[in-house]
């Protein structure tokens, strides 16, 4: 069974380009996770919404415990979470019904 990690990503206004720069520098550092399936980072559709992250795991525990404590998160962190505000709260969903 694979988990989908959702965040809304707030992104400062005005940073837009930078950060969707950031992402396609950035993406690699995710890919190359283990237990990782497959990223989406999708632009809002209106100025001052939230670019929605859902990224496939094979189990939380491979986002968690895998690459949020690895060095690849430390350089993700470093390329992204200048760009948030405020920063995002991610949730965690099984397969669909």
């Amino acid at each position: 069974m694979a988990v989908i990690e959702h965040a809304l990503l707030h992104v400062r206004a005005g940073s837009e380009a930078d950060f969707e720069a950031a992402v396609a520098e950035a993406r690699p550092l995710i890919t190359a996770s283990p237990g990782f399936i497959s990223l989406e980072i999708c632009r809002p559709t209106a100025t001052g919404q939230a670019y929605l992250l859902l990224v496939k795991w094979r189990s939380v525990e491979d986002h968690r415990d895998g690459f949020r404590q690895s060095d690849r998160y430390q350089q993700w962190r470093a390329l992204l979470h200048h760009f948030y505000d405020p920063m995002p709260e991610v949730s965690y969903f099984g397969e669909p019904l």
